[in-house]
Formats: structure tokens, sequence, C-alpha cells
């Protein structure tokens, strides 16, 4: 079965900065919206950054001005860099990848760790 392959988490200064990466480990076809969510302890899921087949993205009011989201299609692999790090956004970060017909995958987790 395909899994999604995250890297890039890791303890980080707060104003620091950091590169997810996220890929699947075998094929996946028709890949359309590729995107980030996280979950900070006691706390719900959230969005983070989504980006469509077709580049066009959407991000959190936190994040925003901050994180940017990115993807290769030739590498199906999603990035996330983040910068202006702050303590608040520390969580586990998720790949999420649906397909156009609406299969949805997710990736084990990737901590995230910005200290103040």
């Amino acid at each position: 079965q395909v899994q999604l392959v995250e890297s890039g988490g890791g303890l980080v200064q707060a104003g620091g900065s950091l590169r997810l990466s996220c890929a699947p480990s075998g094929s996946i076809f028709r890949l359309n919206v590729m995107g980030w969510y996280r979950q900070a302890p006691g706390k719900q899921r959230e969005l983070v950054a989504v980006i469509g087949s077709g580049g066009s993205t959407n991000y959190a009011d936190s994040v925003k001005g901050r994180f940017t989201i990115s993807r290769d299609n030739a590498k199906n692999t999603v990035y996330l860099q983040m910068n202006s790090l702050k303590p608040e956004d520390t969580a586990v970060y998720y790949c999420n990848v649906k397909t156009l017909i609406n299969t949805v995958y997710w990736g084990q987790g990737t901590q995230v760790t910005v200290s103040s």
C-alpha cells in the first residue's frame, strides 16, 4: 500500500526556518490537492496550507506571510517552507494528498518544535 513519507521536521529556535517535504512511497495517480495539516497537543488537527494541481494555494491565517507551500508534479512531492517560526507553530505536521477520484492519503506525521 502506498504511504506518504514526510521529512524535515525538528527542533528550531523561534525566528528560525524549517522545510518539510512529503512524497509517496509508490505511484499515486491523478493527484489533485496536496497539503499540510498540523495538530498540537490537546488541540484538533487544523489546516496549514493546501495547493491545487494548477498551483493555486490557500493558507491558514496564522501562517500567511511566513509559510510557503509548493509542489513538484514530476516528483509528486509537496513542500512546506516555514520561516519566522513561533513557539505556537509547535505541532505534529501531517502531509495530505487527495486524488481526482477522492482517495485520501495521510502521512505518518513529523514533529516540529519551536523553542522560545
